[in-house]
Order: structure tokens, then sequence, then C-alpha cells
């Protein structure tokens, strides 16, 4: 057989029964192109989903007798809360993860949507983030790694989640908050800091200007001044961050010349 193509998302640390209880949950999320799927496949991204889950599956049953031999084929089996924050604890410990989880967070809301027309794994999602966002600077401090993840984590979320055909308001000032931490001094001086920060302002920047445009001008002032005031910050910060200015400058849009001169400077 072939390599796998691009368009199939695999997860190399789930196991195989995991797999099978939530392509359970996932049951329902196929047939025609959604508006969001449209709109990822816009960014270069893709819907497709071959997904491996993690080991603890038994303990997303709702019935606790479940045996291993015996996955249900009914997703109302599957307690979509405890799937929620499997996908959260995976996301805080793998970065790589945390970059596309979004993409499955909104497959597994719309099969339930579709199936039961309601929004347990939803509101199971949301709460966790929330509490996870709470504890956001003890996160910093114990892990700069999963902090980072979650920032990533949450941006994905807000990118693809929607209400109504637009992104959750919900979510608004919990992102915001977490780019304004990102751009303090002390953040600026760490280089996984200024990629998370320009990496998300990439994704989800213009989504968030135009939810929010007062608080997108703060972020800049912030940005700017650790640009200027460079203490502690490397070449490559420094570098990320007058990219991230111009491109806003732009529009939120990459000029040909400036990718060429962004481009060629990282590889140097």
């Amino acid at each position: 057989m072939g390599e796998p193509s691009r368009e199939e998302y695999r997860i190399q640390s789930f196991d195989a029964e995991t797999q099978q209880l939530l392509k359970t949950a996932l049951k329902g999320e196929h047939g025609s192109p959604s508006k969001q799927g449209s709109r990822a496949a816009e960014k270069g991204q893709h819907s497709g989903v071959c997904i491996r889950y993690p080991s603890n599956c038994k303990d997303l049953f709702k019935n606790k007798n479940t045996q291993a031999c015996s996955l249900p084929t009914d997703p109302g089996a599957v307690d979509l809360e405890k799937v929620a924050n499997v996908i959260v604890d995976h996301s805080l410990q793998d970065c790589v993860f945390s970059k596309e989880a979004g993409r499955m967070c909104y497959a597994i809301i719309q099969a339930e949507s579709k199936q039961a027309g309601q929004s347990v794994f939803r509101r199971g999602l949301l709460n966790r983030l929330q509490q996870e966002y709470q504890t956001r600077e003890q996160l910093r401090a114990r892990s700069l790694q999963g902090w980072v993840c979650y920032v990533t984590f949450i941006c994905n979320i807000f990118d693809y989640l929607r209400v109504n055909n637009m992104p959750m308001m919900a979510l608004v000032n919990p992102v915001y908050d977490c780019l304004f931490r990102l751009a303090q001094p002390d953040s600026l001086s760490k280089e996984e800091e200024v990629d998370c920060l320009v990496l998300q302002l990439h994704r989800v920047g213009e989504q968030l200007e135009k939810m929010n445009g007062q608080r997108m001008d703060e972020l800049f002032v912030l940005i700017r001044d650790g640009f200027l005031l460079p203490t502690g910050l490397s070449s490559l910060a420094q570098l990320l961050l007058l990219e991230i200015i111009e491109f806003r400058a732009a529009g939120w849009k990459t000029t040909p010349a400036a990718q060429n001169y962004y481009y060629s400077e990282v590889a140097d």
C-alpha cells in the first residue's frame, strides 16, 4: 500500500479500540462538504479524518461494563463529556495534535447534533477550556510546552467552532487574553511563546479583529513595544514580530516581497 494521503489525519499515540469508539461518536458526519469544510479547504486544510485515539477508551462508555471486544455501534453509548476531556488532555501534551484537534471537535459536534440534536460534547469542551483558562498562569509556570499547546488548542477551537456561521463570542476574550499574555516582555524573551503568538495571529488574527478591533489595536501596541524595545529578544523573535506587524498592516496578507524576505531570513 502507498503512503497515506495528506487528507488523512493520523494521531499515532492513540490505540485501535478508542479509534473505534470515537468513530462511533463521529457517526453521521459524512456526505456533502459543509461551509466549515469549504472554509478549511480555502486555507489549504482538509476535512478527511483518520484517527487513532487514546488508550483509556473503556472509560468513555456510559455503560462501564462494556467490554473492549464488544464496542458499541450506537453513538448514544459514548460519554461525550469524557471524550472532550480526553481530547483536551492530549492537546495539552502534544502540540502537533493541538494544532489540528479543532477539526476533530468540529466533526464530533456536527455528528452529535445530527444524531441527537444535543450539545453535550460542546458543553463539556467549553467547560474544560474555561477551567484551563482560569489556571493558565499556573499552567505556564508548570509547563511552558503545556501552555503553548493550550493557546494553540483554544485558537484552533475558535477557528473551527461556529454559531450561526460566526465565531463563538464566548471565546473571543479568552483567546485575546492568551495572546496578550504571549505579548508580555517575559514571554517575548522565549522563542517558543513568540512563535506561538505569531502563528496564532496568522491563523485567527483577522477573525479576532473583526470581533473586537480595539483589543487587536491594544495587542499590537504591546507587540510593537516589544519589537522596538527588544530587551532579551533573540534575532529570530525580532524577525517574527516584525513579520506579524507587517502582515497585519497589509490587511492580514503576505505580499510576495515580504514572503521572500522573511523566508530567506529564517532560512539563513
